[in-house]
Parts: structure tokens; sequence; C-alpha cells
């Protein structure tokens, strides 16, 4: 009898390797979760205000996002692990998908472990997933549509599991856009790349146009939501790229996308180029490059794009580019480069973590910032200080929410049954709606994005208290102005610090004309 122990069949241990880094990642986000040493940031509080007013799309989202994070706060709760939690989980997820698509890429052990590796700890996508957002899920679908895509490429002629692909594939399109309108890019990209390939052939059979016809259907309440509010979205999308995005440049967005998927990994990206465009192996994989190079070209042309719009596209040149220097490193005089690259890569990684993942004390991470030689940055016109933005809007809404309720309790009683605070931007009415069942507060109103639509019905108060402005600004529309207290917290965004609170009183103007102008879409 042979008691020999079983072998493990190759499969089965790149299938451990892809699930070790998987759920390494996922903990890596969770232990940054258990020990949050900031809070809610500004885009959370909003999504979770969207989650709280369920719709079929909203004015700078679609509606995707918001119905998982209603479920998951019935599930979880709305504390800052659980608001986290499906973000890491779906970090995790992008992860394994890497490493699927470097094995079908035939990559070996060492190309799927480095895909994975610089997969895991690349900045941008660590920042991504330490908060809730669409974004985090945007990779994910990202990675999931170019597996696919892979898959039917790989398949090589039309027939019943191809179609399978495509159908699977419209679906994860429309939920992808459903999220994020940025599915947009990488639809057109699938398009022109099945153009310029012999995958061509693809096009004179029905299957990718009922993918398309899926995705469409499934996108259809944001269309007509949409067309219900006006294009709302359009408008914001033209306000955002004209003001609020008009320092970016082609110049910044390529500097940028350098900066934060880390500079040191960039000769794997670009090897992921070279390797779906010029090597002999990887040509015949052609189609998924293009998804990379089209989207790319989409966004620089657009100008004022950020370098987070690409990033979702990088999972494919990170597996590409593994295998590549898998290849290179099976040359004679090469092998130094399975232990450079990987090191090189760790090493940059670590050295980075702290500024896109939340786990060092705030003065400890300014006092490495320092030290790095990273100065506070801001991917929007917007001014810093000791922290990034991506930090900094981390602080304060609790203590503005305290600061405001403190107001509210020193006005008569009577009088606070007839009063609202109107906040400038959705970060400030979000911190307001979400510490109401912590502080006594009355309602918010905001004329910021989605905000605009839930309060302009609301006109049956006769006292405001406004969050910052200015005096001036506010007699325009008010006919008593009184300073009542300065919001103060030095770590958060300069704008959100020494904000006044003004008790408003009377209006000099009809309150739809009010409405009309506090009206901001950006």
């Amino acid at each position: 009898m042979n008691n020999a122990p079983p072998i493990e069949s190759p499969s089965r241990r790149f299938t451990y390797v892809i699930t070790a880094f998987a759920v390494a990642e996922v903990l890596l986000h969770l232990f940054s979760n258990a020990f949050a040493h900031y809070g809610y940031f500004r885009d959370e509080l909003y999504y979770i205000a969207c989650s709280r007013h369920l719709a079929a799309g909203y004015v700078d989202q679609p509606p995707l996002s918001s119905f998982i994070l209603f479920i998951s706060m019935k599930l979880f709760g709305d504390s800052i692990f659980a608001l986290r939690l499906l973000p890491a989980l779906a970090s995790g997820i992008t992860v394994y998908l890497t490493g699927l698509i470097a094995r079908k890429l035939n990559g070996g052990m060492f190309a799927v472990t480095l895909a994975c590796l610089i997969m895991a700890i690349t900045p941008q996508f660590l920042g991504t997933n330490t908060i809730y957002s669409m974004n985090g899920f945007d990779w994910l679908f990202w990675s999931l549509g170019a597996y696919i895509v892979l898959l039917i490429v790989i398949s090589e002629q039309p027939g019943p599991r191809t179609r399978r692909l495509w159908l699977i594939l419209g679906i994860t399109l429309g939920f992808g856009l459903l999220n994020k309108i940025d599915i947009l890019w990488f639809g057109s990209s699938l398009v022109v790349a099945l153009l310029l390939t012999h995958q061509r052939t693809h096009l004179r059979t029905k299957w990718p146009y009922i993918a398309g016809i899926i995705a469409l259907v499934i996108f259809s309440p944001y269309i007509v939501w949409n067309v219900a509010h006006n294009f709302a979205t359009l408008e914001f999308i033209h306000n955002a790229s004209s003001i609020k995005y008009a320092s970016q440049n082609p110049l910044t967005f390529i500097s940028d996308t350098i900066l934060v998927m880390n500079p040191l990994a960039a000769p794997v990206w670009l090897a992921g180029i070279y390797f779906f465009f010029f090597n002999d192996e990887g040509r015949k994989y052609r189609l998924v490059g293009y998804l990379f190079l089209i989207s790319f070209i989409i966004l620089i042309v657009n100008w004022h794009s950020k370098s987070e719009y690409i990033g979702p596209a990088f999972p494919i040149l990170f597996a590409g580019g593994a295998v590549m220097f898998e290849r290179i490193a099976s040359r004679r005089g090469f092998s130094w480069t399975k232990t450079a690259v990987p090191s090189l890569v760790t090493v940059s990684g670590m050295l980075l973590l702290p500024l896109a993942l939340p786990v060092l004390p705030v003065q400890t991470f300014i006092d490495y910032s320092k030290t790095i030689g990273i100065a506070p940055s801001s991917g929007e016109s917007n001014e810093v200080a000791a922290l990034p933005q991506f930090y900094a809007d981390m602080f304060g809404w609790r203590n503005m929410a305290a600061t405001v309720s403190r107001v509210y309790l020193s006005l008569p009683l009577k009088e606070r049954n007839s009063i609202v605070v109107f906040a400038h931007n959705y970060g400030e009415a979000g911190a307001i709606d979400f510490f109401r069942g912590e502080y006594p507060l009355p309602k918010v109103i905001c004329g910021h994005n989605n905000y605009w639509y839930w309060g302009r019905e609301d006109s049956t108060f006769s006292t405001i208290l406004v969050i910052g402005g200015n005096l001036k600004g506010n007699l325009e529309v008010c006919d008593s102005v009184t300073e009542a207290a300065v919001i103060r917290d030095k770590y958060s965004i300069p704008y959100e610090n020494n904000l006044p609170i003004f008790i408003c009183r009377g209006f000099k103007m009809p309150f739809a004309e009010i409405w009309r102008r506090v009206k901001m879409f950006i």
C-alpha cells in the first residue's frame, strides 16, 4: 500500500498563493479600520445620507453604491469598522482577480506572486479602499470585466462558453455602470479594441450586442432619473471639469498617476504595455491591453482628468508586466530580477503605505511625511495644511456637529421649533445629518449636489443656523445676522477650520429665489 501523501496539483498551489494575498489585503484593511486613528471621511457622510434617501440616481453618482451601503448598515451598523468592511472585501477580491489574470496570461508562480504583491500595496488602490465609496467597487468591476474579456480572448472561436461569457460581461458592465459611469470608458475601449484586433470576428455574432443591451437595461434607471432631473449629472460633470478640477491637465494627470501607483513600480506596468503590444507571446492578448491604452487616451483628451480615473485599469498592466518580468528573469544573466523587482516594489510600497492607509496616529503621520519629504497635497483646487486632503477630510465633523448643537440649544425653545441648519457643502450637511443621533440638532439643508433636491421643498422655518460664509453675504439674504460661535479643528481641511456659525432671521426674498441661488452641482 502506498502511504505517500498526495501531491498537490500546480493549479491548487496557485490558488493558495492568490488566496493568501487576497486574505492578507482584507486583513490589512480590517486592522486599519479596527484601530481607526482618524474619523469618518467627508464623502462617507454623504454616502450615508444618500443611503437614507434611496433613489434611482443622484446628481454625482449612480445609485448602486448607496443601495449596497443601505443593506450594509442594516446588517452591520454605521461604525467606521462596519462602514469600511465591504471596501476591504472588495479590495481582496480585486487582488484575487489580478492574480487570476496573471495566471491566465500563462504566468508562473513568480508572475502571479508579483502581480498580487504589486496590486496589494499600490498606494492609490489602498487609499481607495480605505473608505466607503463607489470607487473601491469600481476597481472590482474593472478587474472582473478585464478577466472576462481575457477569457473571451482565450476562447478564440465563438461557441457556447463564449456566449455565456458575453452575457456575464454584459451583466458585469451593467452593474459597473450602475456603480460608476467611468465603466463607459471600459465599454468604449472594448469596442475600439475589437475593431483593431482579430477578435473583431465576435462582432459578426449577436452576443457582443446582446451584452451591450443587457448593460444598457441594467443602467437604464440612472438614465431615466437624469431625464427626469434635467440631466443633472451632465451639469455636475461640466462644473467639476471646468471649476473643481480646473488645475488638472495631461501633465499633472501623468505625473500624479506615476506617484500614486508607486513610482518604483513603474517598470512593472510599463513592462505590461510592452508585453501586450510588442512581445510575441503577449500580443495575442492585445485586446486586453487596449482596455488600458484607449481608456488612457480618452482621459488625456479630456484634459482635466484626475489620476484616480485611470487607476482601475492598472491591474491589467500589473498582471501583464509581472508575466513579462518572469520571462525576462528566465533569460541568462537576468535571474537577479526575481529578487530585485519584488524587493523594490515591497520596500517602496511599505514606505508609501502610511500615505494611503491611516495606520499612524496623526502627529506621527505628519512627522513621517516630513521625514520622507512628501508634502500634503490635494487632487482638487483646495488649500491644504498639516495633512493631505485625503486625511484632513477625516477630521472636524464631530466637532462641527457639537458646536452647531451648542448654538442650537442656546436659542429659546420656541425658536428651536422653527429652525434649520444651512451647510455649504455635502460634507458639512452629512456631518449634521449623521451626528443628529448623538447631539440635539435640527434638520440640515444644503445646495450641494443631491442635498439641493432634498431641501428645496422645505420653507417652513423662520431661523437658519448658517455654517460658514460671512456677515455681508448672509445680510444679502436675511434681515438679522448674528455670529454665535466659531468651529475650530487644527487637523481639518483649512476651508472647514475657523468657520463662523451665524444665526440668521427673516428673509429678504422668497425662499424659492434663495434656493435657486444656492444650487451647486460640482
